[in-house]
């Protein structure tokens, strides 16, 4: 059996993109073509590597092995680019940096008009997305550096062989309510909010630290609404539909007409921080500009192991 590796990569976006029609616009093809490549594939691997339905297609278990034999392969190409890339020892290069909206709005952004200066010789690509992705990412070698987030109730995940972890900053979490009710209450007390508490999706990096305040609430309701971005949240407090608690570093973000925002014991604050693939050999690049992020959102001591 012999494999063209180049028709891999058309397996691997079709597992990523669900099928063969989305496969294709992100391939900047046709479904045609992206057809006939996995059929020649599955033609040279001598038996079938996805089953075909009314529903989609879904890899068999010769398809999975083949898909995780792309992502190998793609992380190797994109490994040994970034070491042709370090071949100095000088801070030069393409450095591609990944984070969460309110870390990039927020930190990143700001202090990209600064690197031109402090990091003359780097290149910054800066791409923001959500958590989920940015972590497949860092696993495929698609970024160099990513920013994650985690409730001060959620412990450090072991890291894999070859990636590390150094925190960033403390960001704390306040309570946001419509506007009217410090007036209406006197004094903001957790326990006594008669507005129900949002819901929250999944996705939202508020979901640990909404449940674990509410642990101390027993008689707290929910809502039905739900959110899952900062902006959505603030737009239904204003509505009067029920409050949330929201990262301080994100209230910059968006305009707060119709809510307050609270600073209250107990809160706590979420953890963000940088986590990176740290090869045999130092990269220049990489650690120049971990020490540029830490400095921007904290100025203190940013030194790298």
């Amino acid at each position: 059996m012999k494999i063209n590796v180049a028709r891999l990569q058309y397996l691997l976006q079709i597992s990523r993109s669900g099928g063969v029609l989305a496969a294709a616009e992100a391939m900047n093809l046709t479904p045609s073509a992206v057809s006939q490549q996995l059929s020649r594939l599955e033609a040279e691997v001598g038996v079938p590597i996805v089953d075909r339905s009314p529903r989609g297609i879904t890899p068999t278990a010769a398809g999975r092995e083949l898909i995780e034999l792309a992502e190998n392969v793609e992380r190797e190409v994109n490994e040994a680019a970034l070491r042709v890339g370090a071949a100095s020892e000088l801070p030069s290069g393409l450095v591609r940096v990944g984070g969460f909206q309110s870390v990039v709005s927020g930190v990143i952004a700001p202090a990209l008009p600064r690197s031109r200066s402090e990091l003359p010789g780097v290149h910054l690509q800066v791409v923001e997305d959500e958590q989920d992705e940015l972590l497949r990412g860092l696993r495929a070698a698609e970024y160099d550096i990513i920013a994650v987030e985690r409730d001060e109730s959620v412990e450090p995940v072991r890291l894999s062989p070859g990636v590390r972890e150094i925190p960033l900053l403390d960001d704390s979490w306040v309570l946001v309510v419509p506007a009217g009710t410090q007036a209406a209450m006197g004094t903001i007390e957790l326990e006594h909010l008669r507005l129900p508490w949002l819901e929250v999706d999944p996705s939202s990096g508020a979901l640990d630290a909404v449940k674990r305040v509410r642990r101390r609430l027993p008689g707290s309701t929910t809502s039905p609404q739900r959110y899952a971005n900062h902006q959505t949240a603030i737009a239904l407090v204003a509505a009067g539909e029920g409050v949330t608690l929201l990262p301080q570093l994100a209230l910059a973000e968006h305009p707060l007409g119709g809510v307050e925002v609270h600073e209250l014991p107990g809160l706590g604050v979420r953890r963000i921080s940088l986590r990176y693939r740290a090869g045999k050999k130092p990269n220049a690049a990489v650690n120049a500009t971990l020490e540029f992020i830490r400095t921007a959102a904290t100025g203190g001591d940013t030194t790298i192991d």
